[in-house]
């Protein structure tokens, strides 16, 4: 193999020559690891080599031990641990720590990212013990490239988000804080050098935190960042006050001194700065610190004792009359060629307003107040448009009674402003009236301004495709705000409902512009979901149109000549289907008329669609809503649908679509109950398949175990022939810990809580359902004791496995309401289940009654939650022989909706 041609080929613009060479690298690797990591670490650190071909070496090392997938990162980590003779990664290491020396920099680039890659394996293991001191020398006597290069290293291994590296960074803080220190100081002249000093500065403040507790040190590192603001070079501006958003995040409690001392002043000279990157910055410093204090005040609401306070040193309110008017001042410095997700000053200055509302309330009115008055009939459109922006940005955070009677008054101007000669400001009307929408609806008299304020919005969803999203977004925030009560006989919508509709038809029947057409389709979505019970007729009739509109499209499939022209079709028919989706849950059992053709045309649909078409996930969730509604009568549509809910469910090559087939396998399975039967062991077949499967990720295990559950409860004593297989599945699931050098990322934790609660569920519904049953005529035959004892006898040596996960659960913090609601309802599943006392020695475990008693002493749980755990605690003291009386039934979910209605 001629490395130097491999490693230039997988950076060719050629696809089929740059496959061919990562086959080869992949290859290389395969046959001789160690001599692969060899032979590349030596051709990175090669000075005579092509620039081009040591970057390869670099990114190819660095894929090397680096991964998304979890599972994946895991397991090529592990290969350097136990495949890599201890000399091999000496000489990988060295050659890598060499080229930072280059004077290639995209080679010492390179070279960083291998070396953060290596070190998120060594560092947490306390291996690798000279990386951070010699970093730190390079930095401190290197050339300098060595300097610009190791600081560089330093920032990637501290921007990584593997947690068990960051969690071992806090004992480097010192090595790594006098390295970027001292790179980052006014008196270092290579602006390079100090803007790598102070972009790793920004990612290692976290892992510092030792050393901003002590005053001296936080002092000079505060006085190298504030001086980086008034560097010449833009980067190194840029990276100081990201340095400060991020000191103000992590260390508000200490930074009253220096908003005093500096950080007031130097943010609102950065905001006045010519150079908008620096600009955006200069305001971001103060969202975070209005984000700060609204969590500060939140939190400090919840708080129990004065000790549990935290410090608030209102630094928002205090800095209101001098800082929001040159907020206000750039929400005028808008472009008017910017794209739709293009982040600009004027819109980090929305961000900040609105930020701002929400942490000063009401203090915050005077000031817009003044500039809206002063700047909503200026000749310059800037400003008109900053005047309404500004109105709008205010309606979350000031008190109602204070914003109802400006909002009554400004409501008028801001629909007229809807015919204003620029396009820019009708947009912002818009967007600012669905701001009034959202948040202070009942500002809005529907006598006096509905009729004119949907007008207004219908009339600027047809003048300007610019102003589609945001007319589309105030008219689902109308429909929502004015629904009433859910199944009233009549709302503020029905007088306005049919025309609306229609318009939303007809808007959606005309436009050319795709998007604009999926925005129109969402806001008939909203009306149709929040139509009254007067105006669903209106709603039958409209489906028919939808209907033949989305069987229009299935021919349409012949037509399709290029990838656009197939993304244009699938968005318009998951529009469309979507509107199916909401037709059916607004109308619910009264679509039964209707259901035959829904259902016709949606497998007509499947029969249509290609591979990789992302349509049949919404047909899926149509035809899940059917099912809900139909429920048993649902049944006659199972033998034409299965087979498609089977290959999806199949389908492992398409993830979202087979996690879209297991929530539908239970949505039928509720659906349809025991006429579910004919079609379990196809069920159970696949979906133990799909547990099994290495293709799919963690995250359709907890589903698959909930649907468990669900079949168990559908299909009663007929479970018994799954129970072996799923009981042995649930014992290996519940093994999984928390603890250990398996997890370390947030994402694992919350996989392994889900996954108890799918285990949790799918014993609950297990156990119900032997309890209940399946088979009528032994039941007949039966006395009910000796049924009983079936269940016991079926159950038995899955007993004391359910109570060590209960256990688990109890003593792991990670857990959820929904986890320890289950939980109790688990316990005393099993105690009716064992009504005997034959697993009374399970309840007498101290565990047990505390779990219960402090779940249900817990006052931020919901009364559902807690009258499950006093149920359970009942069923604890009836095995224990506490209670000679018969534990109540336990509590079913609808009681705690009867009660809130009562």
């Amino acid at each position: 193999m001629d490395v130097n041609q491999v490693l230039t080929g997988t950076l060719s613009p050629d696809a089929s020559i740059r496959t061919q060479a990562e086959t080869q690298l992949s290859q290389a690797a395969d046959a001789d690891f160690q001599g692969y990591l060899t032979t590349l670490s030596r051709e990175l650190a090669n000075e005579q080599a092509q620039p081009q071909v040591r970057m390869a070496a670099g990114l190819a090392l660095k894929n090397s031990f680096t991964a998304r997938d979890y599972a994946r990162l895991k397991e090529v980590q592990n290969r350097w641990l136990t495949q890599i003779d201890p000399t091999v990664k000496a000489q990988v290491k060295d050659f890598a720590l060499q080229t930072l020396s280059s004077s290639d920099t995209r080679a010492g680039l390179s070279a960083a990212q291998f070396i953060a890659s290596i070190a998120a394996i060594e560092l947490p293991r306390e291996q690798w013990p000279e990386l951070m001191r010699t970093l730190v020398d390079n930095v401190g006597q290197g050339t300098d490239q060595k300097k610009q290069s190791s600081l560089t290293t330093i920032g990637f291994i501290c921007e990584s988000e593997d947690q068990d590296l960051r969690d071992s960074l806090a004992q480097h803080s010192n090595a790594i804080l006098t390295a970027v220190v001292q790179g980052a100081r006014k008196e270092e002249a290579n602006a390079d050098i100090r803007n790598a000093a102070i972009t790793a500065l920004g990612d290692s403040l976290e892992f510092v935190r030792t050393n901003f507790e002590n005053e001296g040190e936080r002092n000079y590192i505060m006085q190298v960042v504030c001086e980086a603001t008034q560097a010449d070079d833009n980067r190194i501006q840029q990276g100081a006050y990201g340095c400060l958003n991020r000191i103000m995040g992590l260390y508000y409690e200490k930074m009253r001194f220096y908003m005093e001392k500096a950080l007031f002043g130097l943010t609102i000279q950065g905001m006045k700065n010519d150079e908008e990157d620096v600009a955006k910055l200069a305001v971001e410093f103060w969202c975070t610190v209005c984000e700060e204090e609204i969590s500060i005040e939140d939190d400090n609401s919840q708080a129990e004792g004065a000790e549990a306070l935290r410090p608030y040193f209102n630094f928002t309110r205090v800095a209101t009359q001098e800082v929001v008017p040159v907020l206000l001042e750039l929400l005028a410095k808008q472009d008017e060629d910017a794209a739709e997700d293009e982040y600009n000053v004027s819109r980090a200055a929305y961000q900040a307003v609105q930020l701002w509302a929400q942490a000063v309330g009401s203090q915050i009115v005077a000031p817009v107040l003044t500039f809206v008055e002063a700047n909503l009939r200026s000749e310059d459109w800037h400003y008109r448009d900053a005047a309404v922006s500004a109105f709008g940005a205010i309606m979350e955070g000031p008190e109602e009674k204070v914003l109802e009677p400006l909002v009554k008054q400004a409501l008028p101007v801001l629909i007229s402003m809807m015919n204003d000669s620029s396009v820019q400001v009708k947009d912002s009307a818009a967007y600012a009236l669905g701001r009034i929408c959202e948040a202070v609806p009942d500002s809005i008299d529907p006598n006096e301004h509905l009729q004119t304020l949907i007008g207004a919005l219908f009339g600027g969803l047809s003048s300007h495709p610019k102003m589609a999203a945001s007319c589309c977004w105030a008219l689902m925030n109308l429909a929502d705000r004015f629904a009433g009560e859910p199944g009233c006989a009549t709302n503020n919508l029905s007088p306005h409902f049919q025309a609306s509709v229609q318009h939303l038809l007809q808007v959606t029947e005309s436009t050319q512009d795709n998007q604009f057409r999926t925005a129109a389709y969402e806001v008939l979505n909203a009306f149709v979901t929040n139509a009254a019970n007067d105006s669903v007729h209106i709603v039958a009739s409209m489906s028919d149109v939808i209907i033949e509109r989305l069987a229009k499209t299935i021919p349409m499939q012949q037509q399709v000549v290029s990838v656009e022209d197939r993304l244009m079709l699938e968005e318009m028919q998951t529009s469309l289907t979507s509107v199916i989706i909401a037709v059916i849950q607004r109308v619910e059992k009264e679509i039964a008329p209707q259901a035959d053709r829904f259902m016709e045309l949606l497998l007509e649909l499947l029969k249509s669609l290609g591979q990789k078409s992302s349509v049949p996930d919404t047909v899926f969730a149509a035809i899940g809503a059917l099912a809900n509604a139909l429920e048993g009568d649902f049944e006659k549509y199972m033998q034409p649908f299965s087979p498609f809910l089977l290959n999806a469910l199949n389908n492992q090559e398409e993830p979202q679509l087979c996690a879209m087939a297991i929530g539908l396998v239970s949505d039928i399975t509720r659906a349809l109950e025991s006429k579910v039967q004919p079609f379990c062991d196809q069920f159970m077949n696949s979906l133990l398949n799909n547990l099994r499967s290495t293709t799919l990720g963690n995250q359709f295990k907890p589903a698959i175990l909930q649907s468990f559950g669900d079949i168990a409860q559908a299909i009663g004593g007929q479970f018994e022939t799954y129970l072996s297989v799923v009981g042995q599945v649930l014992q290996q699931a519940a093994g999984i810990s928390t603890a250990g050098e398996n997890v370390s990322s947030f994402e694992m934790l919350d996989y392994i809580v889900s996954l108890r609660e799918g285990i949790v569920d799918a014993w609950s519904g297990i156990i119900n359902a032997l309890r209940a049953g399946g088979n009528s005529e032994l039941l007949d035959t039966l006395h009910v004791k000796t049924a009983n004892n079936i269940t016991a006898n079926l159950l038995q040596p899955y007993v004391e496995s359910i109570f060590q996960l209960l256990q688990t659960v109890y003593q792991d913090p990670n857990r959820t309401e929904a986890l320890l609601r289950s939980s109790m309802g688990v316990i005393g599943d099993i105690s009716e289940a064992f009504p005997n006392g034959e697993c009374s020695q399970f309840y007498r475990a101290e565990w047990l009654t505390n779990m219960a008693r402090d779940t249900r002493a817990n006052k931020e749980f919901s009364s559902r939650t807690q009258d499950t755990a006093r149920w359970a605690r009942e069923q604890i003291k009836r095995q224990v022989g506490k209670s000679g009386k018969r534990a109540a039934a336990r509590p079913a979910p609808w009681l705690d909706d009867l009660s809130e209605w009562l």
